[in-house]
């Protein structure tokens, strides 16, 4: 049996996942998703961390109780299969209750005010609504919801009985009958008004609740008598939709949008219409990148109020409404990929340093403090690949159009484009030792040698053996005169990077997808979709040995330790695995992404190993090595024939 891998940090943000961000009650710590695992971290600092991992897929939605004592989280599944409801109790840090009724998707979670009830909302292929004791964890009653999808729901801040739903075209208070214990629906009137909302807001006297459509207006409806009073903004609908709102303490309306605008509206009770609250429309707007998805109420005082904002490109912000001068101000407080990560590359014998890239964007990182040091955007195109020369000088990555794209790592300046570098996108690339040259493999099967010069960037060879895509390409360090690439056609080849011709080749019954030298060069070690772990000999192109390394999914990534005592590999399963690399045994197991990982990396300390996946997350662990087995434990995989 494997252990756990320890988890150190992760950098990273769900920032898709509507009112994902969330702050504690003690004003300091800030929980959000990411993947399957749920974040907890002083907002003043990313380094100090803790995680609550529970949930088998994507986390969905969060909601916290009034006073922090419990914690809601809901998840996505598969098609035909429930999906887990966790209540955590947040001052042990543990998990209190697994429920689990909704098909599919947990679309929302809220608490009532006195924390003895939850109430969960179901995706669009459920549509239910029930209530659960949070005490035992027990369903107390549940009833559908209207015909057309629900997206929200809220408690009222006042009464643990009365309850709004909102979505699409549908706008519902519900009430728990207890003698008969049923909830009964209740339509609000819109009349001829027919709106997809996306969030709600209730003011703290439970008189009005605030709805944020896709039209882009606010609708302000009296939840004593369920009709409309007011319809705004008054200076017109919004862009893009209202998609976050809070309303604080003392009763300001905060809106955020999908064009990534935030306003505070004016909404007294005696207000014809919710008014923006201006000297000039520049005074009452502000905007950030991305859509708003979360809107939180950090402080509130006579001179200021402060909001934490979570944006869809998973940006977090602090957004500060100075009262006299009737102004925003904005303050980035951390970055994350939006996207899947494609590929991640250390710096060379640097332990602090690292680089991954994504849909339009490379991104430079510090890793002792998760922060990211570069952004290099280019709009409309997606990178597959990036590496770093040994001595720091350049960032050298792979582009969807075929062209190898090189930037400066400290001012992100493009030092150098190849432009059709490959016929279709470049989906390896690599750089020798002494940064004279970088080797590339496309999507059309090709792996080509660039030679680097002060000026010039020249094609030395073609070499066109694979007949499909190039997924990795390793370098022989010692040499540099030799590389091996692998391909989904079922082949590596090793190439002498001095005739340009192929040494050897290896071949499997499966996708080929990572492939890496051992330390001392005298084997190679490959993983691919036929779920195994291979060792082969570079000079007969056999097999050596070959371990299980996933029970249902592809291997995707490998990585060996500069000691070459261990590897690391993930794959489509989700996990990371440590394995000895003399024995073949599985030491420890890391249990945090809800995606396929895409690249593994160890650093060169051997202190924390790297990994990138589908979720957009960068999740650091903590490297372990392995401990010596017990004679009775057998040993993992076969030697080969």
């Amino acid at each position: 049996m494997s252990e756990s891998l320890r988890l150190l940090s992760v950098v990273g943000f769900g920032g898709s996942i509507p009112n994902g961000l969330i702050l504690h009650p003690d004003g300091t710590t800030l929980i959000y998703p990411l993947g399957s695992t749920i974040v907890l971290r002083d907002k003043g600092t990313v380094e100090s961390q803790q995680f609550l991992q529970g949930h088998t897929d994507k986390v969905s939605c969060l909601a916290i109780s009034r006073s922090g004592k419990y914690l809601a989280s809901g998840q996505v599944t598969y098609m035909g299969f429930t999906a887990d409801i966790i209540v955590w109790d947040m001052e042990a840090r543990a998990l209190l209750h697994r429920m689990s009724l909704h098909k599919v998707k947990v679309q929302a979670l809220d608490f009532s005010f006195d924390e003895r009830r939850l109430v969960s909302l179901g995706g669009q292929d459920d549509n239910s609504l029930v209530l659960w004791n949070v005490e035992t964890g027990a369903a107390i009653c549940g009833s559908p919801t209207h015909s057309d999808f629900t997206l929200c729901v809220k408690f009222l801040n006042n009464c643990r009985d009365v309850l709004i739903t909102a979505g699409k075209y549908n706008l519902n208070v519900w009430e728990h009958d207890g003698p008969n214990n049923k909830l009964r629906e209740m339509d609000v009137q819109l009349g001829q008004l027919r709106r997809i909302f996306n969030c709600i807001c209730i003011d703290s006297q439970d008189r009005f609740v605030y709805c944020g459509t896709t039209s882009g207006d606010v609708l302000q409806i009296s939840i004593e008598t369920k009709l409309m009073k007011n319809l705004g903004i008054a200076k017109g609908p919004i862009s893009l939709g209202v998609t976050a709102s809070c309303h604080t303490p003392e009763g300001r309306l905060f809106v955020g949008a999908g064009d990534g605008s935030i306003r505070l509206l004016k909404v007294p009770p005696e207000a014809a219409n919710p008014k923006l609250m201006k000297k000039n429309s520049e005074v009452a707007v502000i905007n950030v990148d991305g859509a708003i998805a979360s809107l939180v109420t950090e402080a509130e005082t006579q001179a200021a109020v402060c909001l934490l904002v979570g944006t869809v490109s998973c940006n977090l912000y602090r957004i500060t409404w100075a009262v006299k001068e009737m102004r925003f101000t904005s303050e980035l407080l951390q970055t994350a990929h939006s996207d899947k990560v494609n590929d991640l590359a250390l710096l060379g014998d640097s332990s602090d340093v690292f680089v991954t890239c994504g849909l339009g964007n490379v991104r430079l990182w510090h890793l002792d403090t998760c922060r990211e040091v570069l952004r290099i955007r280019v709009p409309n195109l997606e990178c597959h690949c990036v590496d770093l020369f040994r001595d720091g000088s350049c960032i050298v990555s792979g582009w969807s159009d075929g062209a190898i794209r090189a930037f400066g790592p400290q001012s992100g300046k493009l030092l150098f484009s190849i432009h059709n570098a490959h016929h279709k996108a470049v989906t390896a690339i690599a750089s020798t030792g002494d940064c004279n040259r970088i080797i590339s493999g496309g999507e059309e099967g090709m792996v080509r040698v660039w030679g680097i010069r002060a000026e010039s960037q020249v094609m030395e060879a073609s070499m066109k053996e694979h007949k499909g895509p190039v997924n990795c390409i390793q370098i022989k360090e010692s040499t540099s005169d030799e590389c091996v690439s692998c391909s989904s056609d079922g082949s590596c080849i090793i190439w002498d990077l001095t005739t340009f011709k192929r040494r050897n080749s290896l071949f499997a019954n499966t996708f080929f997808k990572a492939v890496v030298y051992q330390r001392d060069e005298s084997q190679l070690v490959t993983g691919g979709t036929d779920r195994k772990i291979t060792y082969w000999d570079p000079f007969d192109g056999q097999p050596i040995r070959i371990l299980d390394g996933s029970s249902a999914e592809p291997v995707n990534a490998l990585a060996i330790d500069p000691a070459g005592e261990t590897i690391v590999s993930g794959g489509s399963d989700k996990l990371i695995k440590l394995w000895g690399y003399d024995e073949g045994h599985c030491y420890y197991t890391g249990v945090a992404h809800s995606g396929p990982v895409a690249k593994v990396a160890i650093t060169q300390d051997m202190s924390r190993i790297l990994s990138v996946g589908a979720e957009g997350g960068i999740f650091v662990w903590e490297f372990a090595k392995p401990r010596p087995l017990p004679e009775d434990i057998p040993l993992d995989g076969q030697d080969a024939e």
